[in-house]
């Protein structure tokens, strides 16, 4: 058979020779890959197609790495470095194509998405990051980290705000990322169901998708508001009305099965700050939760009270079914909690040594142990997987000061309060929907960051920029009073 028959390609046209070419060049890496026995030889192909397409167009790169998200795997690196693959050497890929594009096409550029609040309060977290690089305890850390923020927020804000910006753009966001997300949850259930859905197995059936069952549950959540207000944009009961249903039943049965308190509490809270939204009411809310935990905080320093939060070591264990998983952890001997508490209160310490600078990003791990408590130590407290404080804003303190935490709060609080007004400013049904789901997106991953810190993660970092950006799109087009639709 020809092989302009295949590809359906005339002979001698330029796409001829180039899908020859790749074909090729795609069968020679391969057998150099097996003949050398060198795996890394057989991407080179796909390194060069990515290549071309973001020169040809760029958008399309964008998608793609989007879809590559859900279903992408931490793949550890020589040097103790690891990276996500194929997310992130894409996410490489559109920094430097975005550097490229913005030194030739910088008069394009809408100059009040960069006077806009919620990118000033980006930038303002980002030079105090710099500055507290400039003077961490573990300088080569924190610059690695440094380089690693700045291809987040060039690809998931920078890059986000010029491809996603009518209802157009966010279904294509929605599908490219709800499809594989549903396909890997759909094979995680179908696995954890060979084990009558125990709860002692399911971090087995994730791989290689996800890290752990946190990661997944919390995943399925925060990114349950796309899908769920996705269903708006269609016909009930049409085909795509129908996947998305679907969709947020087997979300709903992978949280249900992942046996992760954050993620049920996650769920149960984003039916009130939707209220919230709904009714103007994210001022209060806000000032209500600093001052819960300023009383929290005042309580736990009077008289040595943060001591009653030790653990009793012989009874903080690990547990093997959830029932008892639960009532541990109303009893504080459940070990994944207390051992947040032990990490939590090292921080505590970490924070009264160094106030203003920090540490340096990413340096928890290698400094926290000189400041523990032995009375709070837990079975797992030596920690042989190098996580980390499992609060993204104590991290944040520890890191970089209590300056940046106050400007990454900032961040976060302009964002929820401007998403607010916005919403109710918007009259456009399906820009509506894509606000919504984006603000109760980053308010989902806020709330989860009290127990986790993944917002350096591809998985979790890139949901997180990615609403700022459609936040901030969105009100510029309130303020142009651009009705935006399909067209």
């Amino acid at each position: 058979m020809k092989l302009e028959t295949i590809t359906g390609i005339p002979k001698g046209h330029p796409q001829g020779v180039l899908a020859v070419a790749f074909i090729a060049l795609s069968l020679s890496a391969i057998l150099a890959g097996l003949w050398l026995e060198m795996t890394w030889i057989t991407f080179i192909p796909a390194g060069l197609a990515m290549l071309w397409l973001a020169l040809v167009d760029v958008r399309k790169v964008f998608f793609l790495m989007l879809g590559c998200i859900p279903i992408s795997t931490e793949i550890s690196l020589p040097g103790g470095l690891a990276t996500d693959l194929p997310s992130e050497p894409l996410m490489w890929l559109l920094t430097l194509a975005g550097v490229a594009w913005f030194s030739r096409n910088w008069r394009q550029v809408d100059v009040r998405f960069f006077r806009h609040p919620i990118t000033l309060a980006l930038f303002a977290h980002l030079f105090w990051l710099t500055v507290t690089v400039a003077f961490s305890q573990s300088l080569l850390i924190s610059f690695k980290s440094l380089l690693a923020k700045g291809w987040y927020v060039a690809v998931f804000y920078f890059w986000a705000a010029r491809f996603l910006n009518n209802p157009r753009d966010f279904k294509a966001l929605m599908w490219w990322f709800f499809v594989p997300l549903f396909l890997a949850t759909i094979t995680v259930v179908y696995r954890h169901a060979g084990y009558n859905f125990s709860f002692e197995t399911i971090n087995g059936c994730l791989e290689p998708f996800f890290r752990n069952h946190v990661m997944y549950a919390c995943l399925l959540a925060i990114f349950l508001p796309f899908a769920w207000y996705g269903t708006y944009w269609y016909r009930r009961f049409s085909g795509p009305w129908w996947l998305l249903v679907a969709g947020v039943l087997v979300f709903l049965v992978g949280i249900n099965f992942a046996y992760t308190r954050a993620a049920y509490g996650a769920l149960v809270l984003a039916v009130g700050v939707y209220w919230v939204v709904r009714w103007r009411l994210m001022k209060a809310a806000l000032v209500g939760a600093a001052l819960f935990f300023a009383v929290f905080f005042v309580f736990l320093g009077t008289r040595n009270n943060w001591l009653m939060f030790a653990p009793e070591f012989e009874k903080t264990i690990s547990h093997q079914r959830f029932d008892r998983l639960l009532e541990a952890t109303t009893k504080l001997e459940d070990i994944s909690t207390m051992e947040r508490v032990y990490r939590w209160v090292a921080a505590s310490y970490m924070i009264q040594e160094r106030p203003a600078l920090g540490f340096g990003p990413a340096t928890f791990y290698t400094y926290y142990k000189n400041y523990t408590v032995t009375s709070f130590r837990t079975y797992v407290s030596d920690n042989p997987e190098r996580s980390s404080t499992h609060n993204y804003f104590l991290m944040v303190a520890v890191e970089q000061g209590l300056p940046g935490l106050l400007f990454f709060l900032l961040f976060c609080v302009v964002v929820m309060l401007k998403g607010e007004s916005t919403y109710h400013r918007t009259r456009d049904r399906d820009t509506r929907v894509a606000l919504l789901s984006a603000l109760l997106c980053f308010v989902l991953i806020n709330i989860l960051m009290l127990m986790n810190d993944f917002i350096e993660t591809d998985k979790i970092g890139s949901l997180f920029f990615l609403s700022a950006a459609i936040l901030v799109n969105i009100d510029l087009r309130n303020r142009d009073g651009v009705e935006t639709s399909e067209g």
